[in-house]
């Protein structure tokens, strides 16, 4: 399945990104299946595991535009009770925009472990939408970024460059990111402009952990108990 998507503006900040608010050049493979499940109403990020995603362009690299915006620095105190005077918590920061993106998905279901697969689900979503129970707007990236909207792609749409899986390429993008401890698995792409192939599949799985292994004094210390 092809999916064509309309992304007047928008903005994928770097994972390292703080007060200056860096943005990707390309939709990481993290956003866009949050994207996708969005689009379908799934809460479950573990509920599609293993569906594999390509990306690509249409057109040349979008224009980065650096804007100054106000945002607000501060954790919750007991001392403050929920008051934050602007004068004393807000500061100007800059912050990267994406425009006029558009971006086109190749998504392959057959990996996946789910009954219904994530394909299924949007190809429903996309003919008969009535059948999709969902929440909020669609956006690409942060909340704020709304897509003009979804279809299947053409060809009248134009050509598409796809982002290739190469390990020394100089693109990285998260592939997976854990809310809770912000660690996460990335992969390093190349643009290519060959036309699609396998190598521009990326499968989406959180990354494997492993028990941590005990240390030298530990062992010591079970030894001498």
């Amino acid at each position: 399945m092809l999916l064509y998507l309309d992304c007047p503006c928008t903005s994928f900040p770097r994972s390292f990104a703080r007060d200056y608010k860096e943005t990707y050049r390309y939709p990481p493979p993290s956003t866009v299946y949050g994207l996708l499940l969005s689009l379908v109403g799934e809460v479950d990020m573990m509920a599609h595991i293993g569906v594999k995603l390509g990306i690509g362009i249409i057109g040349d690299d979008p224009p980065i535009s650096r804007i100054v915006r106000k945002q607000r620095h501060h954790k919750f105190s007991v001392k403050h009770l929920g008051t934050y005077p602007t004068s004393q918590f807000s500061k100007p920061n800059h912050h990267e925009l994406l425009t006029d993106l558009q971006v086109v998905i190749q998504l392959d279901s057959s990996e996946e472990s789910a009954a219904v697969k994530l394909s299924d689900l949007v190809a429903i979503a996309l003919s008969t939408p009535g059948q999709i129970s969902r929440f909020g707007g669609l956006s690409l990236g942060e909340s704020w970024a709304l897509i003009n909207g979804a279809r299947l792609y053409r060809e009248a749409d134009g050509v598409v460059r796809w982002l290739v899986k190469d390990n020394r390429g100089l693109i990285g993008l998260p592939v997976w990111i854990d809310r809770q401890t912000t660690q996460g698995t990335f992969q390093r792409f190349s643009m290519s402009e060959l036309g699609y192939s396998d190598e521009c599949l990326i499968s989406i799985k959180p990354p494997v952990t492993t028990a941590p292994a005990k240390s030298a004094q530990a062992k010591r210390g079970k030894r001498s108990t």
